[in-house]
């Protein structure tokens, strides 16, 4: 009984589906990039899950919006999702599109007897950034990065940018600065009105 059980389980532990590996880099191609830019795990898994988040949602994603005009789109990044030395996924990245970022899922994909739906979506606002922390050469915009000081990407900042002592003494400066500012006119007033009751006392 024993062992007819264990034939009658067997077929369906073996049926699992193996999951997916994971892709080991992404390579990215460009306007002013020299050559090709190729970021794996090793550079930072931050870094590495980040660039693969801004494209990994469109593998089975329904188009979000049609084809924008040509020169609307801005300079065009190619994102190649590897696996080892074979290429998995293709992706445009659009990060200065107008009226924000866009991205292309071409129809035409990299492995054999595969393809997709060609497809154009709206892009993450930190495309831009997290493709500039890869390596392609984009204006940095720090503030559309989670994380920072606690996480994610981030700015590096200057230990003297976080020192209490000198915020609050560039406070106090301004305060000061205030305070005479404002008394300086109160003396123009004070005078000015002096003379002013000085002529009317005179007439009178």
């Amino acid at each position: 009984m024993a062992a007819l059980l264990t034939i009658g389980v067997a077929p369906a532990a073996q049926a699992a589906p193996k999951p997916p590996a994971k892709p080991t880099s992404v390579q990215i191609v460009g306007k002013d990039i020299a050559g090709t830019l190729i970021v794996d795990p090793t550079d930072g898994t931050r870094l590495f899950d980040a660039l693969l988040g801004e494209v990994s949602w469109m593998a089975t994603a329904t188009p979000q919006t049609t084809a924008p005009k040509a020169d609307k789109l801005g300079p065009k990044y190619t994102l190649t999702v590897m696996q080892k030395t074979a290429p998995e996924a293709v992706y445009e990245l659009f990060p200065l599109a107008a009226g924000g970022p866009r991205a292309h899922r071409p129809a035409k994909q990299p492995v054999i007897n595969k393809s997709a739906t060609d497809g154009w979506f709206y892009g993450r606002l930190t495309m831009s950034e997290t493709l500039r922390a890869g390596g392609v050469p984009l204006q940095a915009k720090p503030d559309v990065l989670p994380g920072g000081i606690g996480g994610g990407i981030g700015q590096d900042i200057k230990n003297e940018d976080l020192d209490p002592v000198a915020g609050m003494n560039s406070f106090l400066t301004e305060v000061r600065r205030l305070f005479l500012l404002n008394g300086a006119v109160l003396v123009v007033i004070v005078f000015g009105l002096a003379g002013i009751a000085f002529l009317i006392r005179r007439r009178v």
